[in-house]
């Protein structure tokens, strides 16, 4: 259409800030002090924070605590928290107050989304909407105007070290179109090989935990997986 067209021509006079995310779900549980220093001396531009219940995924992780200790072990390292659960709204003010700097919430979740990326940002935070793998990414379209930016799940949501679904990548593309300028992340089975796909379809930040975690040298890794987005995006254009 003539309005994705324009939306593309934007995006190609626009520089998106590439980020690398560390996912702190892949790191070892018994060591996440530590493992939040590793994730900031990598260079990653944030610390990616996964919050699980059992009723939204087939998992637990933990919860406002966790980022408070991410703010006090590495206070000058954003944090970035995915709230994968079926009542974030009882939850926003918690994790604002624990640290949390943006806020990541699903479409699919059992909430009114317009109130609460609203409630979000007048908490001071950036808001953000995800989307499960088997959700229609035209679903956002009543919202796109409202977020801060966008996260396509890769994976079905609840563990790590899953395999990047492919199908996904078609809905990158249609949220750079329609938000040239938005933060578009994508989360899931992501590396080496599959970051060069998403940052081709227009993503501009990179959610990597059992990738980036299992490296001798992250910073190396990091370093590599940023190089890599940027030359893919760059050539999507």
């Amino acid at each position: 259409t003539a309005g994705q067209a324009r939306g593309r021509e934007m995006w190609y006079n626009i520089r998106m800030q590439i980020e690398i995310l560390p996912s702190l779900l892949a790191a070892d549980f018994g060591q996440f002090a530590a493992e939040i220093r590793r994730a900031e001396a990598s260079g990653a531009e944030a610390l990616h924070l996964d919050i699980m219940d059992p009723h939204f995924v087939p998992n637990i992780s933990f919860g406002p605590d966790v980022v408070a200790l991410a703010r006090k072990t590495a206070p000058g390292f954003r944090r970035n928290v995915h709230l994968m659960m079926s009542r974030p709204d009882l939850y926003l003010e918690r994790f604002a107050a624990a640290g949390a700097q943006t806020l990541q919430i699903h479409i699919e979740a059992d909430c009114d989304l317009h109130t609460e990326l609203g409630r979000i940002r007048a908490l001071g935070l950036k808001a953000a909407v995800a989307l499960n793998p088997e959700t229609p990414v035209e679903i956002l379209a009543p919202y796109l105007d409202e977020a801060d930016g966008f996260l396509v799940m890769t994976v079905h949501p609840g563990y790590g070290g899953q395999t990047f679904i492919d199908g996904c990548v078609p809905k990158i593309a249609w949220l750079r179109a329609r938000r040239p300028a938005a933060d578009i992340m994508v989360d899931g089975g992501v590396n080496d090989r599959t970051l060069l796909t998403a940052a081709g379809a227009g993503a501009n930040q990179f959610v990597a935990g059992s990738f980036l975690f299992r490296q001798p040298d992250m910073k190396a890794a990091v370093d590599g997986l940023r190089r890599g987005a940027r030359e893919a995006f760059a050539c999507a254009r």
